[in-house]
């Protein structure tokens, strides 16, 4: 008796697309979302637009993973939590990279073709930013709730590090999402300077020298605190 076969050609799954890959993934959506050739002021923008989007994608994965480790930091699950965060920092390590692409543009042609069709549209109304900054208390006071059910201060989770392995990776990883942070508000300030200049006004009426004070903000700043802590008690007790 002959048996059917599947046929492997064919998608099973519901959607657009020729093939599951596309259904699946949303293909035809997601190439959708830019600008045809026809609708922009300037090639560059399919550039600008693939930049900013994919790194959209990324943040939305980093504010998930963010919520989720602290939901077992909540229920004393570190391990987990460790992990999870792990992989948020490297979305923003992504990101990070991504803005390479922008410094590819001319200065010229930005300014001239494609700042015009941005509207009011500013880095500061980035989605995935926010929901970060949202979640970041949090994650900071199931942090701290652990490390003060422990008997440690913040200074204690390095000082007794090798006694509370699991407290002084977890600080590590929330400091390592602060600092990337931190090193993508610089790197887009660098970026913006280069392609429109640091002493001109940004698409919402903010003077882009603005975004440069913005590096001094700190998400977890009881973990930077730390450090200087560290160092002055070390120096307290040199033999």
């Amino acid at each position: 008796m002959a048996t059917e076969t599947e046929d492997y050609t064919q998608p099973v799954l519901p959607g657009r697309g020729g093939s599951d890959y596309e259904r699946y993934l949303r293909t035809d959506e997601l190439l959708e979302l830019q600008k045809t050739p026809g609708e922009r002021a300037h090639h560059d923008e399919l550039l600008f637009q693939t930049v900013h989007q994919s790194s959209e994608l990324w943040l939305k994965l980093a504010w998930n993973e963010v919520e989720e480790a602290t939901k077992h930091l909540e229920a004393g699950e570190v391990a987990p939590a460790i992990r999870l965060l792990r992989r948020a920092n490297l979305c923003l390590q992504l990101i990070h990279g991504q803005l390479d692409m922008l410094e590819q543009m001319s200065p010229w042609e930005y300014t001239k073709w494609i700042r015009p069709v941005l509207g009011h549209g500013s880095g500061f109304d980035s989605p995935g930013f926010r929901e970060l900054r949202r979640v970041a208390p949090a994650l900071g006071q199931a942090f701290h709730k652990l490390r003060r059910d422990a008997g440690l201060s913040v200074a204690d989770v390095y000082v007794k590090g090798r006694e509370h392995e699991d407290l002084y990776q977890l600080a590590e990883h929330v400091i390592e999402l602060d600092e990337r942070l931190i090193v993508w508000r610089m790197r887009h300030y660098k970026v913006v300077a280069r392609v429109i200049g640091d002493e001109v006004v940004g698409t919402q009426g903010t003077p882009v020298e603005l975004l440069g004070g913005l590096i001094k903000q700190k998400l977890f700043p009881e973990l930077w605190q730390a450090r200087n802590e560290l160092t002055q008690l070390a120096k307290n007790t040199e033999p």
